[in-house]
C-alpha cells in the first residue's frame, strides 16, 4: 500500500463542513478512478492533514488523470473556503503541500 499525506491550513470549525464535501466525492467512483483505498482527515491547531492510502504506488498517476473530471474541480472548488495553503508562496499543486515520509515500519507478517 502507498500513502500521501498533504498537510494545509483549516479553521477546526471547518471540520464538518470538509467531511461533508469529501463524503458526498467519496460516494461517487471517484476513489475508485484514483486508485484510493482509504481517506482519513485530522485537524490539529489549525492545521488540516489529509492521509490518503492507494493499493498500488501510482496513486499520483490516476489522480494526474482525474484532475480534469468535473467532480474532481467541483470538489476541489467547494473546499477553498475551507482549506488554504500551508505556505501560499510556494503552492502550485496539492504535490507541493504533501509531506515527505521519512520512517516507516510495519509489523512482520
Amino acid at each position: 500500500m502507498h500513502s500521501t499525506l498533504i498537510v494545509a491550513r483549516m479553521a477546526a470549525a471547518s471540520s464538518p463542513d470538509v467531511a461533508r464535501l469529501f463524503d458526498r466525492f467519496d460516494a461517487t467512483d471517484m476513489p475508485q478512478r484514483m486508485g484510493t483505498r482509504r481517506r482519513q482527515l485530522f485537524s490539529y491547531r489549525g492545521l488540516y492533514f489529509h492521509l490518503q492510502d492507494f493499493e498500488e504506488d501510482n496513486g499520483g498517476e490516476l489522480i494526474e488523470s482525474a484532475k480534469t473530471d468535473p467532480r474532481f474541480l467541483a470538489v476541489s472548488d467547494d473546499l477553498k473556503p475551507f482549506i488554504e495553503a500551508y505556505d501560499p508562496a510556494t503552492w502550485r499543486s496539492p504535490a507541493d503541500a504533501m509531506a515527505r515520509r521519512f520512517y516507516t515500519w510495519q509489523a512482520p507478517a
